[in-house]
């Protein structure tokens, strides 16, 4: 008897580019990976895009949501006042056993923040965060958190780090990952207290912990998960990312200079392509909001059809991997072996502190993308 098909919900509203190229990817994920697709959104807006796209007889579903959140809104407010929103009905189809894992590309705050209300914590979870996957010497490497939590215990970051393991283990297929806490410094003593206190609590965790790593060693490869807080891992990002940008701009400048310069160029056109698509964050798909009781794969917010699909991919991957199991399983193994008793007991989410813009793509992906593209789509604030 055949596997039941996966179903992915689509935040359809989501992005700069919704609908026409939300609808355009998930109508390639479904011709292209075995799975269905449910679009959330205004019904008529959806059935133009796929009758533009060319649905056939693909399984693509629509969900009716009458109301969206913008890029630019505040998404307190935002899920307060649209109780129809499209992120909110997504997120509620997947609650409800309708679709198995979901994507958005749309107002991040928002995404996260409904993902939290309606699904929850994975019990043991004190705060869900954000894994970024990055190029690296050595093949792929995940960060987390790269935005959801500017203020964050020693306990968060073991939280962190276990699962990130679970990420970089089940689904890029890393054995045995390799864990670093990001500092300023390789030696034990460096880093602030927080980082300090964290190094011990995974010392004795059971996880792979290699010590500190220092900004300059990640894109070496130094670790297969680097844990931070959300603060410190969004200035990485963004700072990787605008430097990669400059880079690459320096570049094209230097090789389009001289007949003898392009004609290199020419030569060197298949490598370069290929060293494009390392760095190119369409081809990683969302970033995986890590800690909450489902598969939530926030996707950039200029995503186009190429990034829907490699994002509806990683949900897929993601649910057949046993994520939320896995996580679950791991962090109740760390609450019975990890001493935490200068640690407070989990306390309330305070969401006021999940502020910083945070990036929605696996932005893993220094990838160099034009001036002014926008990194990140929102905060989430209290709701």
């Amino acid at each position: 008897m055949p596997e039941p098909r996966l179903r992915v919900v689509v935040d359809a509203m989501g992005g700069d580019h919704a609908p026409r190229e939300i609808v355009a990817g998930a109508v390639q994920a479904a011709a292209e990976l075995g799975v269905e697709v449910l679009l959330v959104g205004p019904t008529h807006r959806i059935e133009e895009e796929l009758e533009a796209a060319g649905r056939g007889a693909l399984p693509v579903r629509v969900i009716e949501a009458a109301e969206v959140i913008a890029m630019a809104e505040a998404p307190a407010m935002a899920l307060r006042r649209k109780r129809r929103a499209s992120i909110l009905v997504a997120v509620d189809a997947l609650r409800r056993g309708e679709a198995d894992a979901l994507v958005s590309a749309g107002n991040t705050g928002a995404a996260m923040a409904a993902s939290l209300l309606r699904l929850g914590r994975i019990e043991g979870i004190d705060r869900p965060a954000i894994a970024a996957v990055l190029p690296t010497l050595r093949g792929r490497a995940v960060m987390v958190d790269v935005g959801a939590n500017v203020d964050c215990r020693p306990k968060h970051l073991l939280q962190f780090a276990a699962m990130g393991s679970v990420y970089a283990n089940r689904v890029l297929g890393i054995a045995n990952p390799r864990v670093g806490v990001m500092s300023n410094g390789a030696e034990d003593t460096k880093g602030n207290e927080v980082v300090i206190r964290a190094s011990e609590l995974l010392r004795s965790s059971g996880l792979h912990f290699i010590g500190n790593v220092e900004g300059r060693d990640f894109f070496d490869g130094a670790a297969d998960v680097a844990v931070c807080d959300g603060f410190v891992g969004n200035l990485l990002l963004k700072f990787g990312e605008g430097l990669a940008l400059g880079i690459f701009t320096m570049l094209r400048e230097e090789l389009s200079r001289g007949p003898l310069v392009r004609l290199g160029v020419a030569l060197a056109t298949p490598r370069l392509r290929a060293l494009a698509r390392r760095m190119d964050y369409t081809e990683y798909g969302g970033a995986p909001l890590l800690g909450v009781n489902g598969i939530c794969i926030i996707a950039h917010g200029s995503s186009k059809a190429k990034a829907i699909r490699h994002s509806v991919a990683l949900a897929a991957e993601s649910v057949r991997a046993g994520m939320i199991e896995a996580i679950r399983a791991d962090i109740g193994r760390l609450s019975g072996s990890v001493a935490l008793a200068d640690e407070p007991a989990a306390e309330p989410l305070p969401e006021a502190s999940m502020a910083v813009e945070t990036t929605p793509s696996q932005a893993s992906t220094v990838a160099a993308r034009p001036a002014g593209h926008p990194l990140s789509t929102g905060s989430p604030d209290a709701v």
